[in-house]
């Protein structure tokens, strides 16, 4: 688990029902979120670039799982290649074979843009920011042992009252004991 990183890419329509893609780089290890972008045209270059940006230096991961959209040409593959990654790509029609990207995308969906409307390519990034830093820090996961990706600790009932902190503008909250 610990060298391997899956990728995807979503659709968000906007307000003026423009389309347009995030992209998503996971680490399985963690469940943590290491790179997102947002772009209205990917290319092959975009995705290659991006994957870069995901893993600079030497934090490349042995694996990285992917499906098989036609968006992850041979600029893609030159450059995953390059890095020293294996790709595992999925059967057709398998969304089940690439299952812990599938999850976050599922509930970025769930949690955030089923109840946001998405101005523009700008608000999806500061929006995708947000949660993303919610889903690190707040989010529990039961393969993690009930903790978030970035853990926390947990708090002890005499530290104080309980208080709600919002995340994601308001749509989450964080429940916290303040002194």
């Amino acid at each position: 688990m610990a060298q391997t990183a899956a990728i995807d890419f979503f659709v968000v329509p906007t307000v003026t029902f423009r389309l347009l893609y995030g992209f998503v780089v996971l680490r399985h290890e963690r469940r943590e979120i290491v790179h997102f972008a947002v772009t209205a045209n990917p290319t092959a270059a975009w995705t290659a670039r991006q994957v870069t940006e995901a893993f600079p230096w030497d934090e490349a991961p042995r694996y990285l799982l992917r499906n098989r959209d036609g968006i992850y040409g041979r600029e893609f593959i030159a450059r995953v290649k390059a890095m020293g990654i294996e790709e595992v790509v999925s059967a057709p029609r398998s969304p089940w074979q690439n299952p812990y990207v599938g999850r976050v995308i599922g509930s970025i969906r769930r949690e955030c843009f089923d109840h946001v409307i998405v101005l523009g390519e700008d608000h999806l990034r500061h929006l995708l920011r947000s949660y993303v830093s919610y889903y690190h820090a707040d989010t529990v996961h039961q393969s993690l042992q009930q903790r978030p990706p970035h853990g926390r600790d947990v708090e002890r009932a005499d530290n104080g009252r309980i208080v709600s902190l919002p995340r994601v503008g308001g749509l989450h909250h964080q429940y916290t004991r303040a002194a």
